[in-house]
């Protein structure tokens, strides 16, 4: 979907398809016709965005066969899709009965991480439309926390700097230009946007950035405004937003918000959780699971965890969702008098990791739920003043 600022910049909205995740490229065509084009119908869009989830064994065969490439694009056209932005995080696995620590593998420190993330750069210049010559990638903040040495931040730096001259040589060949943003997260090295400036800075170029996360930047009690306002001055750009709202308990110390709160406590993915003590301090934990064992967190203020909740059905009471701190970032990256960034992304990706009463049954609700989504960040943004192009 596609939105013309008032200054006349064309914004990019699409969902991210790492929800319903592929690994090999038969999965990711099967993807599109199964998942992809029923939202966009559901939408009555002639043309949907959608933000590529592309494994490593998919994005190699895309990446080394250009017959491939130029028919995963035919594929795209016939299904009136367009891709401006790929998730570049997970790596592999996405779609295993248990995820947890193991998205944050291979890290910066680990050479396969860069040639993995080029190989996308590649592949995105592949699939751009026409009309189109920017496009994004996100990808992990550097690593986990436990793991990172200074040899492995050095290692890091090193592959960045080395990213950096492969997206301006991608240009030059391609007359395309391709951005990746770290995507902060809470328990890694970049946990936080503030966490960024420092990496960032160091690298200083401007096809490396941030991909703001709202849910991300919501767990970890990120004022929007004080953390864009951060970037901008530092001249980070934001390289695309990934809009996702976390859970939020109000009154943790109560027993019906711990047993609500117990309910999303799932094996799949890993749900940092995080308050803010009485000295301002961030406290966390790496699981929810965690948070609810005995006093490993405070509970005299809210706590926020790193679940990914539909945009547009926050739980039932007594917990909700940081809408509100999605709704504030948007204001601040595309309401203002030019738009931080151009690319936006619903990224729900826990649909089936929901309590079992809220999870889609099938294809068809499935597909309901993420139009409804995109369906409130279009209201979203054309409430903000932005118009909504054909």
């Amino acid at each position: 979907m596609r939105f013309r600022h008032p200054d006349g910049t064309t914004v990019h909205l699409a969902y991210c398809t790492n929800v319903h995740p592929a690994e090999t490229l038969d999965g990711v065509l099967a993807q599109l016709r199964d998942h992809c084009e029923p939202v966009r119908r559901r939408l009555g869009r002639d043309r949907l965005g959608i933000g590529l989830w592309l494994a490593k064994d998919a994005a190699h065969a895309l990446d080394t066969d250009p017959a491939a490439l130029r028919g995963l694009r035919a594929a795209l056209d016939r299904r009136g899709l367009e891709v401006v932005t790929l998730n570049g995080f997970p790596y592999e696995g996405f779609g295993a009965e248990q995820v947890k620590y193991r998205v944050y593998r291979p890290d910066w420190a680990d050479p396969e991480r860069l040639e993995h993330t080029t190989a996308l750069a590649r592949v995105l210049t592949g699939l751009l439309p026409d009309d189109l010559t920017e496009g994004s990638v996100s990808t992990l903040p550097l690593g986990w926390r436990t793991t990172w040495t200074d040899d492995r931040a050095d290692a890091a730096h090193a592959a960045l700097l080395t990213l950096a001259e492969r997206l301006d040589a991608l240009a030059d060949l391609t007359g395309r230009s391709v951005r990746v943003g770290l995507e902060p997260e809470p328990g890694c090295v970049v946990e936080t946007t503030g966490d960024a400036l420092a990496p960032l800075t160091a690298v200083g170029h401007p096809r490396i950035g941030v991909c703001v996360d709202t849910c991300h930047l919501a767990t970890s009690f990120e004022d929007p405004h004080t953390a864009l306002d951060a970037l901008a001055a530092a001249r980070v750009p934001v390289v695309k937003s990934q809009l996702s709202a976390a859970l939020h308990a109000e009154h943790p110390r109560l027993p019906a918000v711990r047993e609500a709160l117990a309910a999303f406590d799932e094996p799949r993915f890993l749900h940092q959780t995080r308050t803010v003590g009485d000295t301002g301090r961030l406290h966390g934990t790496d699981d929810l699971g965690q948070a609810l064992t005995g006093d490993a967190l405070p509970d005299t203020s809210p706590w926020r965890a790193h679940f990914h909740v539909p945009l547009h059905a926050a739980p039932a009471a007594p917990l909700t969702s940081t809408l509100p701190v999605l709704k504030d970032a948007l204001t601040r990256l595309v309401g203002g008098p030019h738009p931080l960034t151009r690319h936006l992304e619903v990224e729900t990706y826990t649909w089936q990791a929901l309590p079992p009463a809220l999870r889609p049954r099938g294809r068809a609700q499935l597909a309901d739920g993420i139009a409804a989504e995109l369906a409130l960040a279009r209201d979203l943004l054309t409430d903000l003043g932005l118009k909504e192009l054909p």
